[in-house]
């Protein structure tokens, strides 16, 4: 794999990272609602779940859709379902208060993990860029080297993002804005993620 290829690919991936989306959206509930430890954990689910899905893509995952294109659009409605049910139970806990110590959350941090690592991998936007994109920058049989090196460089800049909005968002300043619009703020953010799975999921 050429330099030049490495650096449009890592170009490429900050681009989705940062893109909005539900990884994002739950990052910043889940950090500023219980702590930046919880967060780098919802970080590491997410990241391993697009190392997941780059993966698929090196292992030939296009290939198998242009065989049978019904599992394509079966993931796109699973994905699309568990957005829905994010949104909804992020709208349904929306009253709820956040825990007094962000220090020791009140959900498991490898609960975290398994969060992240669900939402991502039901993100449509994954499987479309994996499975498009993704492929076409990649050589055709590229060396275990190459491969390892794109897997680590991927989840490198996912954690990374993730990892520093995080942090950002488990500060006080930002968990006071958030606790004080927390109710709307939850209903604003699940409405959208329950919106974006429904729009997915029967497109």
């Amino acid at each position: 794999m050429t330099l030049a290829a490495l650096l449009t690919l890592m170009g490429l991936q900050v681009l989705i990272a940062i893109s909005p989306g539900p990884a994002a959206v739950v990052t910043i509930k889940t950090a500023a609602a219980h702590g930046v430890k919880a967060g780098l954990a919802l970080s590491l689910g997410l990241a391993a779940a697009i190392v997941i899905w780059a993966a698929a893509a090196l292992a030939g995952m296009s290939v198998i859709f242009e065989v049978a294109p019904y599992l394509q659009t079966t993931l796109r409605i699973i994905g699309g379902l568990f957005l829905i049910w994010i949104g909804i139970s992020m709208f349904r806990h929306a009253r709820e208060p956040l825990p007094a110590n962000t220090a020791a959350p009140d959900i498991g941090l490898w609960r975290l993990v398994r969060l992240g690592l669900i939402t991502n991998l039901a993100n449509p936007k994954a499987l479309a860029y994996f499975a498009a994109v993704f492929v076409g920058i990649m050589p055709h049989d590229p060396t275990l080297t190459a491969a390892l090196t794109v897997l680590v460089v991927i989840f490198g800049i996912e954690f990374s993002w993730y990892a520093t909005l995080s942090i950002l968002l488990s500060r006080a300043s930002p968990r006071r804005v958030y606790q004080r619009g927390k109710t709307h703020l939850d209903r604003i953010f699940g409405g959208m993620i329950a919106a974006l799975g429904a729009r997915i999921a029967y497109n």
